[in-house]
């Protein structure tokens, strides 16, 4: 459930397992617009333009459409062909030999309808103020257990009770690997199964199809702007470089540094 925004408090938990409550801003008491934040996650996505040639499929030297009159050079007429850009392959005195051309429905003709990069180009735009309510609902969402259980399938039974957001100081940050990884397994044994990205084969025809592989989000860990952490087995952002898409679909399992809250105590939401 989410914060209450009337007290706005989190345990704090240390490198021993240890915490001590501390405030936590107001952003994770706010109401999630789930219906906002989807439409700028799909603004914000950057997808590769693609398109044909303009010249794909056109290049060959069909003479335009075929008339059907009677008593013309290289006339079609009686010869029960349809009226479609054909190419001369071969002719016989007045007898011709035509393979249709250029058209969609030809072989090695242009394609019907296809992607145009004029498509990509147009900018979408959103409202400043929809924006923040879109980063601000992402933020919250990370404290509210109906929408972890939503977004992960495997705790959809869970019915424990946990507090949100998890929130850790600068101790952790300075576990080494093994110690890391038995300090979230012991403070988040909860979320066990959905704590480390893992590689699994997938089942089906899928592993002919170039996807025989799929991999899971795995945690997510937001430091402050100063702060440094590498692990392989989770994600982690600084917090100026946290994106929408790094906490979508919202609900994502995400534990927070204490820099992290003290600077999102001061910063503004921008996008």
């Amino acid at each position: 459930m989410a914060l209450n925004k009337n007290n706005m408090k989190t345990k704090l938990i240390t490198s021993s397992g240890k915490g001590r409550e501390i405030e936590v801003p107001a952003v994770f008491g706010e109401r999630v617009r789930e219906d906002i934040a989807q439409r700028f996650f799909e603004i914000s996505k950057e997808q590769q333009p693609y398109a044909p040639g303009f010249e794909s499929g056109r290049k060959a030297s069909a003479s335009g459409i075929v008339k059907h009159r009677r008593h013309l050079w290289k006339t079609a007429y009686g010869h029960g062909i349809s009226r479609i850009p054909r190419k001369i392959m071969s002719r016989r005195g007045t007898q011709f030999f035509w393979v249709a051309a250029t058209v969609s429905m030809a072989r090695k003709g242009r394609a019907a309808h296809p992607p145009k990069i004029e498509h990509f180009l147009k900018e979408m735009k959103m409202n400043k103020k929809e924006t923040e309510i879109a980063i601000k609902s992402a933020i919250s969402a990370t404290s509210n257990i109906n929408l972890i259980k939503k977004r992960y399938s495997s705790l959809a039974g869970f019915s424990g009770k946990v507090e949100l957001p998890f929130v850790v100081d600068e101790s952790v940050l300075k576990l080494k690997t093994k110690e890391f990884i038995a300090f979230l397994r012991s403070n988040l044994k909860e979320f066990e199964g959905i704590l480390f990205r893992e590689r699994t084969q997938r089942a089906g025809k899928g592993k002919r199809r170039n996807r025989k592989y799929k991999t899971n989000a795995g945690l997510l860990m937001v430091i402050g702007s100063d702060e440094h952490k590498s692990f392989s087995g989770i994600e982690i952002r600084k917090l100026d470089e946290l994106e929408i898409g790094d906490l979508f679909p919202l609900g994502r399992l995400t534990i927070f540094s204490e820099k992290a809250i003290h600077e999102l105590n001061q910063v503004k939401e921008k996008k």
